[in-house]
C-alpha cells in the first residue's frame, strides 16, 4: 500500500514578492493583464505562450520568456496557467514529460485559472501532491474588464495549506473565494456560468422586445438599470450591444465549452437544468452564425436573426 503524501510545505514565502518566482502560461485576453498585475506587485515573472507575440508587452516590461511549459515550471515557485480547453490542460499541465506538473519542484504550486473539467483539477492536484507540490483550481469570473482592473472573482479549489501559501499572489488579481477541496473551484465556476448564461438570455431578449416595440433601447436599459432587472451582465454588456461592439471580453467558443462541461456534470449528477440546455443551444446558434470568437454578447445576433431584425 502506497504511503500517504506528506502535508504540503511551501518552499517559498509569497508575502515577500521579490523572493517568490512566478510563472505564467497563457497570455491572451485575460492572461496578459493578470500576468502584468503579478509583475506590478514585484514578483519576478517568467512567461510562456504558444504565440510569443502575445507576450511581447510583458517581455518589454521585464518578464523573462521561457521556451516551454517545462522551463516555466523549473524556473518558478508558483506556476499560473490561463488556457482555453481541456485538451490544453492535458498538453500543457499534465503531459507526463513536458508538462508543468511533471517539472514542478517540491514545495511549489500550480494555480490553474482555466475553466475546465473538475476531474482534471482533481488529477492535477493528485499528481502535484505526488511530487510534494501543490495545486489550486482557480477559475475566474469578471471577463476582460475584471482582469484589467484586478477585480476578478476567483473560485478556489485546494487543500487549505496550499491555498494559504498563494493568497498573496491571488490578491494581485481580485478576491478569492475558497470553495473546498480540489475540483470544487471548477464546480463553483460551472454554477457561475449557469447564472451568467440565463441572465444573458434575459438581457438580450428584453432588448429585442424593446426594439420591436419601438422603444429607444438605450433609454430602456437606463430605466431598468436601477430596478430589479439590474445585473452585472447589463452593466458590462449593454453599451457594447447597443454600440454593435462584439469584441470578446470572453469568447463564445469558450463559453460553449464551459456550458458543455456543465451539462456533462449535470448528467453525471443526474440533475436537469432546462435553462442551461436552452442557453447551450442558443450559443451554438451564435457559433453557426460565425461568431465563435466574438464576445458572449453576440447572443443578440442569434436572437435578431430568429426575429428577422
Amino acid at each position: 500500500m502506497a504511503a500517504a503524501a506528506a502535508p504540503f510545505q511551501p518552499a517559498f514565502d509569497a508575502s515577500v514578492p521579490k523572493s517568490t518566482r512566478v510563472g505564467f502560461i497563457g497570455t491572451g485576453i485575460m492572461g496578459a493583464p493578470m500576468a502584468q498585475h503579478i509583475m506590478d506587485a514585484e514578483y519576478p515573472l517568467t512567461v510562456f505562450t504558444r504565440t510569443k507575440s502575445k507576450a511581447e508587452q510583458l517581455i518589454a516590461n521585464g518578464a523573462e520568456y521561457a521556451a516551454s511549459p517545462a522551463e516555466v515550471a523549473a524556473a518558478s515557485d508558483v506556476v499560473c496557467t490561463m488556457l482555453g480547453f481541456p485538451k490544453d490542460i492535458e498538453q500543457v499541465i499534465l503531459h507526463p514529460e513536458t508538462g508543468v506538473v511533471a517539472n514542478l519542484k517540491p514545495g511549489s504550486v500550480v494555480i490553474d485559472f482555466t475553466t475546465t473539467e473538475p476531474v482534471l483539477a482533481e488529477r492535477i492536484a493528485a499528481e502535484a501532491s505526488a511530487r510534494n507540490a501543490g495545486a489550486c483550481d482557480c477559475p475566474v469570473s469578471g471577463g476582460d474588464k475584471g482582469a484589467k482592473a484586478a477585480k476578478l472573482s476567483i473560485f478556489c479549489g485546494a487543500e487549505p495549506a496550499v491555498l494559504e501559501s498563494v493568497k498573496p499572489v491571488l490578491a494581485c488579481l481580485g478576491t478569492s473565494f475558497p470553495m473546498g477541496i480540489p475540483g470544487k473551484g471548477q464546480h463553483a465556476k460551472m454554477a457561475n456560468q449557469v447564472a451568467i448564461a440565463t441572465t444573458m438570455i434575459g438581457l438580450c431578449e428584453s432588448m429585442v422586445y424593446a426594439s420591436k416595440a419601438g422603444l429607444n433601447v438605450k433609454d430602456f436599459l437606463n430605466a431598468i438599470a436601477g430596478g430589479a432587472a439590474y445585473s452585472k451582465s447589463l452593466e458590462l454588456y449593454a453599451d457594447r450591444i447597443t454600440g454593435g461592439d462584439m469584441a470578446p471580453g470572453f469568447m463564445v467558443e469558450h463559453f460553449v465549452k464551459d456550458l458543455g462541461i456543465t451539462l456533462r456534470e449535470c448528467e453525471r449528477m443526474k440533475i436537469s437544468l432546462p435553462g442551461l440546455s436552452l442557453a447551450h443551444s442558443l450559443y451554438l446558434s451564435v457559433i453557426s452564425l460565425g461568431h465563435e470568437r466574438s464576445g458572449t454578447q453576440a447572443l443578440i445576433r442569434a436572437l435578431e436573426t430568429m426575429n428577422g431584425s
